[in-house]
């Protein structure tokens, strides 16, 4: 199954469920017509299995719908956690010429009023003078959890996104411990248009989708999370540890390298069978941007290297 947020809808974030190639608005589903947040419908599988009978058993009442997956709002629920693995893919360290993490990847925690919906401008910060996009796979979370067993890290997850991490690197060059201040810039995260729920996804497929930077058509860096050096299992571990993780929280698994941007750019994040994140790019100039998901988040982070 396949899940969207909606720009258009009349609150824009309107939740689109996609089956068997067509896209119906989860507010036309009975017994869903309230439902704002993706993590309501994905808290265990219970809550996916239901979703998806209910999809089929009114499929011939059900009208389609045609999501604009161009300018598709973030798929982040409003508050949910963004956690970022640093350094996971060998190509990432080169460019940032630093060692990877022995025991554990870089880490991150981002606030969400750094999101942006898909298609809008990335906006370059006078305060940086380098700053790169790195196309990531990420990791939705489906239900509460804490310490969780590698061995049992699909239990937890609901699927997987494209997401779209902007870093000022000259700040982190200069310092790794200021990580959380320069990824937290507005603009600096997207995330979607699309969750691609795991009973679609074989450990095989996962490990063979190719995640790629793509800069004016041209391919930066691109590799699979069979590259990363600490897999999928290992960063639920990783992070679920001593913590409790919320439906809904993102995690970012890595880049496999980075492209720095210039005002006139086009990047994207392209993660193959799931989903293309587009964004042109501009410099701050002070003039107000319309950003589709809006709601405030505390900020913080853990120190560690660029993600």
């Amino acid at each position: 199954m396949r899940i969207a947020k909606s720009s258009n809808s009349a609150s824009g974030h309107g939740i689109t469920v996609g089956h068997e190639g067509q896209w119906f608005a989860l507010s036309d589903i009975k017994g869903y017509e309230s439902v704002t947040r993706i993590g309501e419908l994905v808290r265990d599988d219970a809550d996916l299995r239901a979703l998806k009978e209910s999809v089929e058993r009114q499929t011939g009442e059900l009208a389609p719908v045609r999501p604009d997956f161009e300018r598709a709002a973030t798929i982040v629920d409003p508050g949910a956690d963004i956690w970022g693995a640093g350094l996971n893919y060998r190509r990432h360290s080169e460019d940032l010429e630093s060692e990877q993490p022995r025991s554990g990847p870089g880490s991150y925690l981002r606030p969400a009023n750094c999101l942006i919906g898909n298609g809008d401008h990335i906006e370059l910060p006078r305060q940086s003078g380098r700053v790169t996009a790195e196309a990531e796979l990420g990791l939705v979370i489906k239900t509460p959890c804490k310490n969780v067993d590698r061995s049992e890290w699909r239990s937890v997850v609901a699927g997987v996104t494209a997401v779209l991490d902007m870093t000022a690197e000259d700040v982190i060059r200069e310092n790794p411990r200021h990580i959380p201040w320069a990824k937290g810039f507005d603009t600096f995260c997207s995330v979607g248009p699309v969750l691609v729920t795991l009973d679609e996804l074989s450990d095989a497929d996962l490990a063979s989708l190719r995640v790629a930077t793509v800069r004016n058509g041209e391919t930066v860096a691109a590799a699979t999370p069979a590259d990363m050096k600490f897999g999928l299992d290992r960063l639920v571990e990783y992070f679920s540890a001593g913590r409790t993780l919320e439906p809904g929280t993102v995690i970012c698994t890595g880049t496999p390298g980075a492209a720095p941007l210039a005002a006139g750019d086009t990047v994207q994040a392209v993660v193959e069978h799931v989903g293309t994140l587009t964004h042109p790019v501009r410099k701050d100039e002070e003039r107000p941007q319309e950003i589709r998901h809006t709601t405030t988040h505390g900020e913080g982070g853990r120190h560690g290297e660029g993600g």
